[in-house]
């Protein structure tokens, strides 16, 4: 990726060496967590008419629901924020910029802003953005505590998403996922949590699971999860528009979403498979919705709640 000398966002909290306490992940512990994420605007670039109705996902939010998806882009307070405007890092807490990994996950923050206010704009809508928070560790949250072992997580009860960047380390020796777009691809798929927070996909999943069996709710995980990977194959679409990819780029991320498939993870660490327990997809059926995503840019592709995934 060429993201050296772009902006970085300020929508930062570095909680790195305060401590904390322990989760959910990209892959392996739940990839958001429930209480207890340049100038560039897509609006220039066209081909996208669903924020508004967001194909089958809207439909399927404001005809199976109560929720109206167009008021759900409304602030919690029930004023409008204004585009790219998130909470704002807490006081007393710094964000270091001495490290190139942290200038690194706020220039792939900021691109997501930028992609992502595009799209709302484009509609007339406004994107809140969502806050990243590094830690080191252990961190706590509105969902809860949770340790570095779980991986990054998206909490919707804050709209902040978690990382340490360690997790990379991992991703990189472990998984077998190497790359700055593999790295890229984790945060992008936080933010495509907070995207689907916004229009009411998350809340709906927490209503419905109160009343599901594990097992129906491992598999409405897997479609919320997927459509996750999908969204953050919609900003790998403009920032390929954008230029900044590199020859092996797209393969990086997609190595990295079969990488981190809960089959193959199960393999890995247990030597067998157990569908009934996935909670995030297959390895092929990440890679095939982070693409989906990639190649047509268009939200209405990412309906994972219709048909077979």
């Amino acid at each position: 990726m060429r993201w050296q000398g772009r902006r970085q966002s300020d929508n930062v909290e570095d909680q790195r060496g305060e401590g904390g306490g322990f989760p959910g992940g990209i892959g392996r512990g739940g990839g958001f967590r429930l209480p207890g994420g340049s100038g560039f605007r897509t609006a220039r670039g066209g081909g996208f008419s669903g924020i508004v109705i967001l194909a089958a996902i809207f439909l399927f939010l404001k005809f199976c629901t109560s929720i109206d998806p167009m008021q759900i882009l409304v602030g919690e307070d029930g004023g409008q924020l204004a585009p790219g405007q998130s909470q704002a890092p807490s006081s007393g807490t710094s964000v270091k910029n001495d490290d190139q990994m942290t200038q690194f996950a706020r220039t792939v923050l900021a691109e997501t802003e930028d992609v992502w206010s595009g799209i709302f704009q484009a509609e007339g809508q406004q994107y809140p953005a969502p806050t990243m928070v590094l830690f080191s560790g252990q961190v706590r949250s509105a969902c809860g505590f949770a340790s570095a072992a779980s991986g990054p997580f998206y909490c919707p009860g804050d709209k902040k998403l978690y990382i340490d960047l360690s997790f990379y380390d991992e991703l990189e020796q472990k998984f077998g996922a190497s790359g700055d777009f593999a790295q890229a691809y984790v945060l992008a798929h936080e933010v495509g949590h907070h995207v689907q927070n916004l229009i009411g996909v998350l809340p709906k999943f927490n209503a419905m699971r109160q009343n599901m069996s594990q097992a129906d709710a491992n598999s409405m995980s897997v479609r919320v999860e997927l459509q996750a990977d999908c969204f953050a194959g919609i900003w790998g679409h403009f920032t390929k528009q954008q230029g900044i990819l590199e020859a092996g780029d797209l393969e990086e991320a997609l190595n990295a979403a079969q990488q981190i498939g809960d089959d193959n993870i199960q393999r890995r660490t247990q030597g067998y498979v157990v569908p009934e327990s996935f909670n995030h997809g297959t390895s092929a059926q990440r890679a095939n919705w982070f693409k989906r995503g990639f190649d047509s840019g268009k939200l209405e592709s990412c309906d994972t709640f219709s048909g077979n995934i």
